[in-house]
């Protein structure tokens, strides 16, 4: 399974990457989820803003563009929130509230997702 790096601090963000490519896994992400493990992430695909409606628990969230590069940092999103569209994001990646305490994220890090 892949990691996510900070390549830019050289910092493991997340052990496991859920992958959501497709239409349905997209629409779904984290809905219906009691919790997210720690140590994994969702990466969803073609998405540049998220809700939390109906989900039972907060995230912490990175927006990035095309090229994996940090547009936007949202940590503790609380359940029944709307973030609107990131401005160059392309995808999200979705963690466990507090997963990014500490991790000195900033805009324009590069991220990597591989072995």
């Amino acid at each position: 399974m892949a990691q996510l790096l900070n390549q830019s601090k050289n910092i493991v963000l997340a052990e496991e990457v859920e992958i959501a490519a497709h239409f349905w896994a997209r629409l779904k992400g984290l809905l219906g989820r009691e919790d997210l493990s720690p140590g994994l992430v969702l990466w969803i695909h073609q998405c540049n803003s998220i809700h939390t409606w109906f989900m039972k628990f907060s995230i912490d969230v990175i927006f990035a563009d095309k090229n994996l590069k940090i547009c936007a940092v949202f940590p503790n999103i609380e359940p029944w929130q709307f973030i609107f569209p990131v401005h160059r994001a392309s995808s999200v990646f979705e963690f466990t509230a507090g997963d990014l305490k500490k991790k000195n994220l900033e805009v324009g890090d590069q991220l990597y997702v591989g072995d």
